[in-house]
């Protein structure tokens, strides 16, 4: 019952995008409707620069780590993690209180799993800045990060496969239009 709670919790919290109130905050127009179309930290970086870029950053990872690490403290299963993990990403995807139109999810996601462990943390983190610097995708970067992320969980806590698991095809799926433009050719490099 108390892992139904947190994912409800999980839900409203990461329902609040960071991306829309500084944008309202600023008086700027919409995240939604400028640029990628997308309330995350790289839209953001692109049309109001990085230091803006970490506020939503910085409030996107949190979304992902308070509801996860609070009901780790209350002796929740993996298993009910990955749930509680899952609702908060949903929450930043499919957000109630910005009807129901969100992000991708990948700086929520990585917030989730980094209360399993620091050095898995920073192993993705490596990983994604790797792939961004060889490629210059930011969505190529968050997907294979995303499909990574499950095999490297597997060396450091192998009970958290699967909510990892979770996560990653939520994130790929939030990506599978960013996939058909790098398919075609069509999709933006990050300068």
């Amino acid at each position: 019952m108390l892992t139904f709670f947190f994912m409800g919790c999980a839900y409203l919290f990461g329902s609040i995008s960071g991306a829309i109130l500084l944008c309202q905050f600023y008086h700027f127009p919409d995240p939604r409707t400028q640029g990628s179309k997308n309330p995350g930290a790289t839209n953001i970086w692109r049309l109001h620069g990085a230091d803006k870029a970490c506020f939503v950053l910085l409030f996107d990872v949190l979304k992902g780590t308070i509801p996860v690490y609070c009901a780790y403290l209350f002796d929740t299963a993996p298993f009910g993690l990955g749930l509680i993990a899952v609702a908060a990403c949903i929450g930043h995807m499919m957000p109630v209180f910005f009807s129901f139109n969100g992000g991708k999810g990948v700086a929520t996601a990585f917030g989730a799993m980094a209360p399993i462990d620091p050095w898995l943390a920073c192993c993705l983190v490596l990983i994604w800045l790797l792939i961004l610097y060889t490629t210059k995708y930011v969505s190529l970067a968050a997907v294979m990060t995303a499909l990574i992320a499950p095999v490297l969980t597997h060396f450091f806590d192998e009970t958290f496969v699967m909510p990892v698991a979770m996560l990653s095809v939520l994130i790929v799926f939030r990506h599978r239009a960013n996939l058909r433009r790098l398919v075609e050719g069509f999709e933006t490099k990050f300068d």
